[in-house]
């Protein structure tokens, strides 16, 4: 054989050999992978044919595959109350593929799940259809209606309830949002024309769940953690007075100011209850440049700041930042410069308090059950962190009855019940069109204070102080009413 010749068979062979390798890595390596990519058409397709599993909240179906004789597929994926659970369930389309749970539950609602291999075995045996499995959610369907229809159509707020002692998320809405079912029909020149016209709306993507995807400045919600940071420290207890100037000179940046809207002027010295009553900026900032970043930093990790979290939704990190400057740690502290967090950050938070300190995982999951009933996956309570010592969490619950009994959460006090909370009011510098300031106006607590059945976090974008500090507190009051039929 001559040389050339030689040279050209040695390298068809390798070609040969190369590609026999690459479809057999995908044929048994990942061909799985590839089926389930939520991009994948074709599995699209042969899933319209089936009949995926529901969703259900309080045993009812939130979305569910219906018979359609449109012609294109055996079944059309139907979402029900679809606004107040869009950001929840998201959407299953043939155009744009899945998102949300729709997305992170599909192994058990298309029944590919290893847990339901023997249904599909049987199936395979009998000649019958394989069933995807359902399942249930944690949601208490009223709260979650009486959350989503409180906050007003022309926000952009959240509301997150929980119950601090198992974790189970009872409530999680959001508004603008938007009907899945206009992107799930089968035609794929309406779902992205619908698509098209979803996404020209100001403070929404369906791609997003404001709750855990959109970390945002959480102001003196944060200021939570400042007390943590301080009593752990044994240098500050609730009677210890501090220094409270109206303003303070933290370096290379602008001085720090109290809110020109409180009473904290009134005094130039305070207790540590008095300042977090008040949500004073001045002497928290002091207080913790006194003690230093690396304590501080340390509980705000324990609290879940940097942490990767599922529910099964992955939630994205909210961040405390580092190495910082002497006035951007100042500002950093109180919820400003660089720290960001998401409504279910806050809410985790609160649970930490109301729970001895630990903070339970979050959950959406009740229950899967198989197409025959049998429940196949049912997750237990189990903590995520433990964010301070029983006693400290205690005291911070005993201080966080203050701002409800006599300071910045006053409006949101129910006769009746023993509301723990703490306000926040970030700056964003952003302008309105009149050149009002606008602001993220939050609340995040628990009730009753004695035996915490829920945690409470509203979040609301861009707003107005008044707007904002109004509207956090009048949900809180209804979120809490609803909670306790009050």
């Amino acid at each position: 054989m001559n040389q050339a010749i030689k040279r050209v068979w040695i390298a068809l062979t390798m070609m040969f050999v190369i590609c026999l390798a690459g479809l057999s890595y995908i044929q048994f390596f990942s061909s799985e992978k590839l089926a389930e990519n939520s991009l994948n058409k074709r599995q699209l397709f042969r899933e319209f044919d089936l009949p995926r599993g529901a969703i259900l909240v309080d045993g009812k179906p939130i979305a569910e595959s219906v018979p359609t004789d449109d012609g294109q597929f055996t079944y059309q994926r139907r979402y029900n109350d679809p606004q107040q659970y869009a950001h929840l369930t998201g959407y299953y389309s043939l155009a744009n593929g899945s998102t949300h749970l729709e997305s992170e539950l599909n192994d058990w609602l298309t029944g590919s799940s290893s847990d339901l291999v023997f249904d599909r075995l049987t199936a395979m045996f009998t000649g019958q259809t394989a069933e995807g499995a359902s399942v249930e959610l944690t949601i208490d369907g009223e709260l979650q209606k009486q959350a989503y229809e409180m906050i007003p159509d022309d926000l952009e707020a959240t509301i997150v309830v929980t119950d601090p002692k198992t974790g189970d998320i009872l409530a999680m809405a959001s508004k603008p949002s938007y009907d899945p079912n206009d992107l799930a029909v089968h035609s794929t020149s309406a779902a992205a024309e619908n698509m098209k016209e979803l996404t020209s709306v100001s403070g929404l993507s369906p791609y997003v769940n404001p709750a855990i995807d959109t970390p945002i400045w959480p102001g003196s919600t944060f200021k939570i953690l400042n007390v943590v940071a301080a009593l752990e420290s044994g240098e500050y207890d609730r009677t210890t007075e501090l220094q409270n100037p109206n303003s303070l000179d933290v370096g290379s940046g602008p001085p720090l100011t109290n809110f020109s809207a409180g009473i904290c002027d009134r005094r130039p010295t305070a207790t540590l209850d008095f300042i977090f009553t008040q949500s004073c900026n001045t002497p928290f900032g002091a207080m913790l440049l006194d003690l230093g970043e690396k304590p501080f930093s340390d509980v705000a990790e324990r609290f879940g700041f940097g942490q990767q979290l599922e529910i099964p939704l992955s939630v994205r990190p909210s961040t405390f930042p580092e190495n910082r400057t002497k006035d951007q740690f100042a500002r950093a502290v109180i919820g400003q410069d660089d720290t960001k967090a998401t409504p279910l950050e806050m809410n985790m938070v609160a649970m930490a308090i109301a729970n001895d300190g630990v903070i339970m995982q979050p959950n959406l999951v009740k229950k899967v059950v198989a197409p025959d009933l049998r429940v196949i996956e049912e997750p237990k309570p189990k903590a995520f962190s433990t964010a301070t010592t029983p006693e400290i969490a205690n005291e911070v619950a005993d201080m966080m009855a203050g701002p409800v009994a006599s300071g910045t959460a006053m409006n949101a006090r129910v006769p009746g019940v023993d509301l723990r909370a703490k306000t926040g009011t970030a700056q964003t510098g952003r302008e309105d069109a009149n050149g009002t300031a606008l602001f993220n106006s939050w609340m995040t607590g628990f009730a009753p204070g004695d035996d915490p059945q829920v945690a409470i976090t509203i979040a609301i974008h861009d707003v107005p102080y008044n707007t904002g500090h109004n509207t956090a507190g009048s949900l809180m009051k209804k979120m809490t009413e609803a909670v306790f039929n009050k």
